[in-house]
């Protein structure tokens, strides 16, 4: 199978790529129109491998599009072509709107002219798998709530609004065209390779230049932190295995308040790395408490028992072996954080040399 993932080169993205080469038999045509969260260096391991190709392509650009689908005849897309980060959606939305709603529109119909077009063999295996997050539900007001697959949405930011809008949108085109989709909404991800402005890598790299570690509000806002690779697994289960017009929860089972997260990632790194910048006495106590994100959700949770009974997955990683396997690799590979910290990355010049 070759198997177009688009957003190949963004954080899950970049796993998703490196899974499919790595652990199966699969091609992947890797389209990515390597913004600042773009980083062809994430996928080193595999770039020269036959069965990997590169695209430097906008989602919005519809004529590449129809380009890479007549040259590349995937038979299967997974999207993964996203801004992601919610602060910036509330400075800047129009980027959120532009990407993930026109971007996805565009990929859609991109894809319907093509799949309208194969043979009857070739179109009834083609999927198309959306990959979207827990955030378009909203928060959970309950203790003990779940998000399932048929929780009602209520996003809160722009980023959220706008991969909501994107969810609609695919499955219109499956209900109203035929096209055969799936959707999965996944909890807050971690591992190697994560952006360093996300909260995990941002709280490392922090603590170990002796920087202040903000934490918004009370620290009390509760996540479900699913190990990235763990994600990369579930995502191939679903593109290979799912049933067409169906939605899948994906969660690590790992509810964790931030401040928790930040506390856990302190004290491993009074482990690993006990000498400490100098002026720090305890990396803990770089934590440093700053004004609560507008609309910030308390708490996301997912109930993944859909995907685990249907599909036969769970996550191998608990979050103890999760948060110390992605610490370890960030202390491992300096080499990859720093060109990203000093912009010296450029996933645009990557793409052009």
């Amino acid at each position: 199978m070759k198997i177009l993932v688009t957003g190949g080169a963004g954080f899950i993205g970049s796993a998703v790529v490196r899974h499919i080469i790595g652990h199966t038999q699969d091609s992947v045509v890797n389209l990515d129109k390597l913004t600042y969260a773009g980083n062809l260096e994430s996928l080193l391991s595999v770039a020269d491998d036959a069965r990997y190709a590169f695209e430097q392509v906008d989602i919005c650009d519809r004529a590449a599009l129809d380009r890479v689908f007549a040259e590349h005849q995937p038979d299967a897309v997974m999207h993964l072509a996203a801004e992601s980060h919610v602060d910036r959606s509330i400075d800047g939305p129009a980027a959120f709107i532009e990407t993930n709603i026109v971007g996805t529109y565009t990929l859609l119909e991109a894809t319907r002219q093509y799949w309208s077009q194969l043979d009857d063999v070739r179109k009834a295996a083609f999927r198309f798998h959306h990959i979207s997050t827990d955030e378009v539900y909203g928060d959970l007001e309950g203790t003990d709530d779940l998000f399932t697959e048929t929780t009602s949405y209520s996003p809160s930011s722009p980023y959220s609004a706008s991969k909501a809008s994107s969810d609609h949108l695919v499955r219109a085109w499956q209900r109203t065209y035929g096209l055969p989709t799936l959707v999965t909404n996944c909890s807050n991800n971690y591992g190697p390779y994560h952006f360093p402005e996300k909260l995990i890598p941002l709280m490392i790299l922090n603590a170990l230049d002796g920087k202040a570690l903000p934490v918004y509000g009370n620290g009390m806002q509760i996540r479900d932190w699913l190990y990235v690779e763990d994600h990369a697994r579930a995502l191939y289960k679903v593109v290979t295995e799912g049933e067409v017009g169906e939605t899948y929860n994906i969660g690590g089972h790992n509810e964790k308040a931030n401040i928790e997260v930040v506390q856990t990632i302190c004290a491993l790194l009074e482990e690993l790395v006990p000498t400490k910048p100098e002026g720090v006495a305890h990396y803990q106590d770089l934590i440093t408490y700053v004004t609560d994100r507008p609309g910030h959700d308390v708490r996301y949770a997912i109930d993944a028992s859909k995907i685990a009974a249907e599909l036969g997955w769970k996550p191998e990683e608990t979050f103890e072996s999760g948060i110390r396997k992605t610490v370890e690799w960030y202390l491992n590979n300096e080499a990859w954080w720093s060109r990203v910290l000093d912009g010296s990355y450029s996933g645009e010049r990557l793409g052009q040399a």
